[in-house]
This record gives structure tokens, sequence and C-alpha cells, in this order.
């Protein structure tokens, strides 16, 4: 018998349902629930382990997003025709959701959870990536795991004005805004997104607007648990224990080290120094107490005297911020750390700079190709490929640690396409600059916020690298920390700061407004006036970073670097795209071995464009006026400069522009009469020529006689050379030279 499905759904606009379904599929998980829009479908799954991993010392969180090529009809490109690893896409929506969900779970629960979304239908215009955060948190919900939500996660655009819940892959082509924003009933959580230079008052109405369709997303999983308990059985509360240290034990430490450490936090600041003093007092503290212990429990009892030590350490500098409104390194709340920029860095690439702040420095280079460089995108809700990508690096000696390489993290997959988004809307369409463009942004210190620096210094390696960019960018990291009655908003936070406070919130934009943001909360109730406050504080920041980076450079180079390709476009009609390529490619080819430059020839928008790419100007020049010849019709009476390319017994065959050849009659080479065509040229010779006629089937009639001057001895009205045979109409024969039987006109 058909299991009985237990369903709930939210219309949040006018023929726009989400709707849920549980107790019908993957049963034995803890929770498992299908969200559908649309004829896009996700099922999501939650397990939560009923007991911790021995030493487990952090809080093991997995979450995966699948998208199956099989859900839209598709098959795999490549090789093998099997969904490899997580692709950038499905990464970053993974960590959509656990940035959302993870802050949700006990302080010290150290229990693995898995969450596993896959899309198994999608159609085209509804993309899976936002129900996914609604299926997780609702199969958390059904698992009995210590979860304090529902929350759900939404896509605000902004089109011809008005604002657009979980717009359609059309209408976000239309619009200005992409914010995706999580949330629970009470509270906003996490925000990411890009925007056209959107306003603080504009990014804070989007999220409003997010909000209320969230708080009804949330309601509508609790209904859902409420009736599937109706419906099944009572979901029972998991069992489990937290890995925190005890009150007593805080205490103690507390007693040993708040007054060293009070005045070791107000010390004149270095990250080195600062980590290391915070060392030193917490093995102090480990070597007073673990001495009270017996043996066999001072492993475990150490553990809790370390935790206790990184608590205490936390309501320390906490409370200095709050109450003396002065910081770790002595700032005050609204200082950006000192700044120093360079272009023009790395002499061989074609733009490079760095950016340094504080202790965080990025090194950014950019590399300018062709579209055969383009970064291919084969996914079910997208297969556009990018002309424009940025890679982030954070190798392990920016934070001073000896760490195994391995491929791109997650982290730095998501801190580069934030920083990508940044600076993406500066860059041209490929129409205007048909480059393939290239950044790598390589952390080479880390002291709080790199993906702002990678933001920063990959504005400025553009400029370097004479991308016409629209305007400079800047991006800066901002924090908070509150309690009940207080609040800071803190500028250009440190690692530390980010780590020790409540909220962390990046922000990136031009002098007119915000390019991109991200933003991680970690306590509910934040306001909305207090999140204006954040983003105005932070323009006031980026507007001085703008400054800083227009001293070194304030607009793109005029002249491209001279190791850059030399790239040029033009444009054809269409119908004319194979006299370009020839047949086989047989002509691109040849144009290509002839001068040494790459072309490329694509259809778009009933258009053809051809690009040049050569590192040399005059070889693109010539590769260019031979392709406009190509897309020239040859046109009677026109001379042209043609090259003998065969030579027969009735005349030479000549090549007037490529791909196009006529005959020039052995009679038509010379006003002297001549007994066979090799007598006046060779195969290869160039030879001009004048077009008499385009005859039957493009056949096209050429003549070399008629671009040179008559002689003297050949009378106007001959239509022979002296010695030929006679002029049919005159009826004479000047000369009486010998006749030729074999000269036929073409």
């Amino acid at each position: 018998m058909t299991p009985k499905a237990v369903t709930a759904q939210v219309e949040y606009a006018p023929g726009r349902v989400i709707s849920m379904e549980t107790g019908r599929l993957a049963k034995q998980a803890g929770g498992a629930v299908v969200v559908r829009t649309g004829d896009t479908m996700v099922m999501a799954t939650a397990v939560a382990s009923t007991n911790a991993r021995p030493g487990q010392s952090f809080f093991p969180l997995t979450v995966d997003y699948r998208e199956k090529f099989s859900s839209g009809g598709k098959i795999p490109g490549g090789f093998i025709k099997r969904e490899g690893r997580l692709n950038d896409k499905e990464i970053l929506t993974s960590r959509l959701v656990d940035r959302a969900v993870r802050p949700l779970f006990p302080e010290g629960y150290r229990n693995e959870v898995q969450l596993i979304g896959s899309v198994i239908s999608a159609d085209g215009e509804n993309d899976g990536d936002m129900i996914f955060g609604i299926g997780a948190s609702a199969a958390l919900l059904l698992s009995g795991a210590p979860f304090d939500g529902p929350i759900a996660e939404v896509r605000v655009g902004r089109v011809n004005g008005d604002f657009v819940v979980n717009p359609t892959k059309d209408e976000l082509k239309s619009s200005d805004l992409n914010l995706v924003v999580a949330g629970k009933l009470d509270a906003i959580m996490m925000v990411e997104g890009e925007m056209e230079e959107c306003s603080e008052e504009d990014v804070v109405e989007a999220l409003a607007v997010a909000h209320e369709v969230i708080k009804e997303l949330c309601q509508a999983q609790l209904d859902l648990r409420a009736e599937f308990e109706v419906m099944h059985a009572p979901i029972e509360p998991m069992e489990y224990e937290v890995d925190l240290p005890s009150p007593e034990m805080v205490g103690r430490v507390r007693e040993l080290i708040q007054s060293k450490l009070e005045g070791h936090i107000r010390a004149p600041y270095d990250k080195k120094g600062f980590y290391g003093g915070l060392s030193d007092l917490t093995d102090e503290a480990v070597e007073a107490i673990s001495a009270e212990f017996p043996e066999e429990e001072v492993n475990a009892i150490t553990a809790q005297i370390r935790s206790a030590a990184g608590i205490v350490s936390r309501d320390v500098m906490r409370e200095m911020v709050m109450a003396d409104q002065r910081r770790i390194d002595g700032r005050d709340p609204e200082t950006v750390r000192p700044i120093w920029c360079e272009v023009g860095y790395l002499p061989r690439v074609h733009g490079s700079s760095i950016f340094t702040r504080g202790e965080t420095q990025v090194m950014a280079s950019v590399t300018l190709g062709t579209t055969r460089d383009q970064q291919a995108v084969d996914q079910v809700f997208d297969q556009e490929d990018k002309h424009f990508f940025l890679h982030y690096e954070f190798p392990p000696f920016s934070t001073g640690e000896v760490k195994f390489l391995r491929g791109a993290s997650r982290r730095e997959i998501g801190h580069g396409y934030l920083a990508e988004r940044a600076l993406q809307g500066m860059i041209l369409d490929q129409e205007e600059f048909p480059y393939t463009v290239r950044v790598n942004a390589d952390v080479l210190e880390s002291n709080g916020s790199s993906s702002m620096a990678s933001v920063c210094s990959g504005s400025l390696a553009l400029m370097d690298a004479g991308v016409p960019v629209n305007k400079a960018v800047a991006g800066v990291a901002m924090g908070m920390i509150a309690d009940e009655t207080r609040h800071v908003v803190l500028t250009d936070i440190l690692g530390t700061e980010d780590h020790l406070g409540d909220m962390d919130f990046k922000v990136t934009g031009t002098r007119d407004g915000i390019t991109a943001c991200q933003m991680d909360i970690k306590i509910s109730g934040l306001s909305r006036d207090l999140m204006l406050q954040a983003l105005l504080q932070a323009r006031e920041a980026r507007l001085h970073i703008l400054d800083i980076m227009d001293q070194t450079l304030a607009e793109s180079r005029e002249n491209m670097s001279p190791h850059a390709p030399r790239l040029t476009q033009i444009t054809i009609d269409s119908e004319l795209i194979g006299a370009v390529i020839g047949p086989g490619g047989k002509v691109v080819r040849g144009i290509q071995a002839d001068t040494g430059v790459v072309i490329e020839v694509e259809e778009k928008d009933n258009l053809g464009y051809v690009t040049i790419a050569g590192s040399d100007e005059n070889s693109v020049n010539e590769a260019i006026e031979i392709i406009q010849s190509l897309v020239v019709a040859p046109e009677v009476g026109e001379e042209y400069e043609g090259t003998v390319r065969n030579i027969l017994d009735v005349g030479a065959i000549v090549e007037i522009l490529p791909g196009k050849e006529g005959l020039v009659h052995k009679s038509e080479l010379s006003w002297d009469w001549i007994d066979h065509p090799r007598d006046a040229v060779q195969v290869g010779d160039k030879l001009k020529v004048r077009l008499m006629e385009i005859r039957d089937r493009g056949r096209l009639r050429l003549s070399h006689k008629a671009t040179l001057p008559r002689p003297a001895h050949i009378k106007r009205g001959d239509r022979s050379p002296r010695g030929g045979r006679p002029d049919r109409r005159g009826g004479g024969n000047h000369g009486g030279g010998n006749r030729h039987r074999g000269s036929r006109r073409s």
C-alpha cells in the first residue's frame, strides 16, 4: 500500500507555490522532505548520529547539494557519463545552507549531522538551490535533532523597480539585484548576493521583503511537522551531550588569568605576539589546574581548561570593545587599518597589484585570453560559459601554518566567488571587450577579510592590465559585538573579532553603490536600523579605501601590457560566416598560417562575430584586411591585386579575394601576343586585374591587360595585340602575325 504523504504549501506570490511533502520517500533517513516549485523538485534528507565520535573537538556538520543531470533530461558531458565531484554551483549552495543551519545547533554539540539535497526534477526556470534550504530545515525538524529552527531561504530580485521573491531564470536576467536571504521566524540569519550599485536603503528593503516570505515558509514547516506527528508518530527529541567546560572550571580559569588577559589585550598589538601571549596564559592555567587531578584525568581536564580559557578570553575582549570602544589592536570601532598598494609589480603578467591592509595582503594578477579560454559551464540550470572569473587561493603560509596543499577548498571557492561577483558588474560585455579575463587572487598574509582585500587587489590589477572597467571596486568586512543592552559595529574586522563577534558582514561596491555582500549573523533580533547602520558605516570605510586606491591608479591604463594578446573583433553578416571559415575550415586555417594569428568565429543574435588574436599588431591588421575582403562581394569594374594560383593552356587562374578566383584569358594577360600563359606569368605571381564580368554560377572574367596603359602601336578599337588574330568586328589583321588556334575566349 502506498504510504500516506504529509504535505504543506505556501503561495508566496500570485500563482507561485512552494510545496513540501514527507512520509513517502527515504523513510529510513532521520528526516526526508521533497520540496517543489514549478516542476523543480529537491529531495532533502537529514541524518544525525546518536553519539559523538570520541575526541571530536568541533561540530561535524556536512552539507552536500547535488544537481543530477537526469533531473533535467540530460546526460553529463565529457568522457565519464556520471556526475563527479561537486561543481562550484553545488559547493556554493551547500555553503549557503551550512552557514544558515550551523549556528542553530547547541554550543558544544559534537554529534555528526549530514544534510543531502538532490535535485530530482528540474524545469530549467526555477532553480533548486533555494528550496534545498527549506527542505534541509524541514528534514532536521523531522529528525529530532537539537536544531533551533526552522529556517528558510529565498532569493530576491528586482525587475522594473519591483522586488520579486524567487525570480525565474528569465526574470533574473533583467533583475538589477540577486540576493539570497536565510532566516528564522524572528530573525535574518544569512545574506549573500550581488547587485548593480544598489543603495544601502534598497538592500535593507530587499531583506524586509525576503523576511516576510521566510516567516510564511518557516510556519509551513512547523505545520508539516505537527501534521506528521498526528498522522504517523510523535517525533522524539534526540538525547545528546555537549562538550563544554563546567561553569566551575570557567570560574577557576577566570580567577587565574583574567587580570593578566586584560593587560595582555591592551598591550601593543601584533598578530604573532597576541596569539602567543594567549597561548602562554592558557598554558599557565593548564599547568596550575591539571596538577590538582589524577594523571589518568589530565588529558580530559586539559581540554576543558583550554576551552574555558577560550571562553574567558572571548568575554574579556568583548567587554573591552563594548565598555571602552577600544579594540584589541588599539583602534576605535570605525577606523580602517593602514593600507598600501602597488601596481605593475609582476613584469610578465598582463596586469598585477598588491593590496595590503594591516596584516592582510593579497597579490592579484590578470591574464587576458580569447574565447577559447572561457570557463565552460555544464550544469543542470546553467550552460552559459564564463568570460570573466576570479580564483582565490589561501595557502597555509599566509597564516604561518603548515598544511598539505590540496585542491581548492569550499572556503576558497566561496570567497573567490564573492570577490568575482563584486567585480563582474564592472567588466564590459564581451561584444565590447572580447577578451576572456582571469583574475588570480593569492593571499600572502591573512588576519581578517582576505576576500575583501582580493576585491581591492583584483580591481587594481584589472586597471593595470588595461581592462576598461567602469569603476573601481573596494570591499570591507564589518563586525558587531552586542549583548542585551549594548552593541558596537566594527569596521575592518580582524580574524579574532570575526571569531568573537556576533556578525560578519562583507560589503563591496563603487563610490555609487553596493555590488556584492555577504552576511552571517549569530544572534537573533538584528533590527532594520542596526543593519542600515552597519551598511552606512561600511560605505564610509569603502570610500576611504577607494581614495587610497585612486592614489595608486585612478583609472584603467590606456595601453595593455605588451605581453597581452591583441584582440580585435569585427561583426559580419551571419550568412558570410561560411566564406570566412571555408570548406572544412580551409580558408580560416590558411589565414592563420599566413599571418600567425588566432581566429575564432561564432554566431550570436543573427550576427557573425570574428575575433582575431595575435601579439603582433601588423599581423592582426593583415588578417582583418583578408577577412574584410572575404565578406565583400566582387564588383564588376573594380581592380584587385590577385595571386596566380594555376596556369592553364587558355589562361591563368587568379585569386582576387580569399576563396574567390577567376580566369584571365591569355589574350587578357598582355597587349602583345603571347603563345602560352607561362610566357607572361608564373604560379604565385602577384597580378593586378580588373573584374570584367560575372558570368553564370558566379564565374569571374578577369583582365590584366585592362589595368595596363594601351601601347602606342595598338590602335583604339583593336581587340587583339599586334601580330594576333584579326579583330572580328574590324576585319583587319594588324601586322599579319602568327595566329594561335587554341586561343578561345573563356
